[in-house]
Formats: C-alpha cells, structure tokens, sequence
C-alpha cells in the first residue's frame, strides 16, 4: 500500500535551517507529482513546494528563496531544505502524492493530493 513518512523536523531558532526527509513506497515514486504542505496552529493547512517528475520544482511565495524541495528516486525520497526559518514558519509539515499525475498542477492546492504522511513538526523560535 501507499506509505509516505515523514522525518527531519525539530526546534530550531529564527534563521536556522532543517532539512525534512518522505520516505514513499507502494507506488512509482519516480512518475508521481509530489508536495510539501504546512499547517500552523489555528490555520488551514496550506502548499510549500511541489516537484514534477522532471524535477522541475513550484514554490508558496512566502517561501520562495529560502526553501528548496528535491528528491532522490534511486532512494524514494522527497526533501525540503528549509533555510532562513522564520517563527512563522512553525507548522506541521506534510508530505504529499498525487498519484497517477506526473505534473503537478500550478497551485498547490490540497485536494488535488490523494496520499499524505503523517506530517513532522517544526518550532521555530525568536
């Protein structure tokens, strides 16, 4: 079956960096158009990144600059290296499938993702 988990996420301070880690498996990682989502307390939950399965990457703009999403076939594993935190950035951080679409679509919205981790917390403090 479809497994996304997530990892990396931790405490950091105001301009540090972190670096979360999806492990996917149960389908064809390398074709899939793949997400990184957020939810901060109170708010709906909301798109980072997304990368084509040619690599080519779409950004949220409150993060673009500073976040950089990638991925490893040979490993089946999505990244988002987060540089620059912000408190703001404080969040639960999901992973994401759209299963059976190779291009993401452009906005990142939610339900155009049909898998989903369990998410990774990230604290960033002033």
């Amino acid at each position: 079956q479809v497994q996304l988990v997530e990892s990396g996420g931790g405490s950091v301070q105001a301009g540090g960096s972190l670096r979360l880690s999806c492990a996917a498996s149960g389908f064809s990682f390398t074709d899939t158009c793949m997400g990184w989502f957020r939810q901060g307390p109170g708010i709906e939950r909301e798109g980072v990144a997304r990368i084509n399965r040619d690599g080519r990457p779409g950004y949220a703009d409150s993060v673009k600059g500073r976040f950089t999403i990638s991925k490893d076939n040979a490993k089946n594993t999505l990244y988002l290296q987060m540089n620059s935190l912000k408190p703001e950035d404080t969040a639960m951080y999901f992973c994401a499938a759209d299963l059976g679409r190779p291009y993401c679509y452009p906005d990142l919205r939610t339900y155009e993702y049909n898998y989903w981790g369990q998410g990774t917390q990230v604290t960033v403090s002033s």
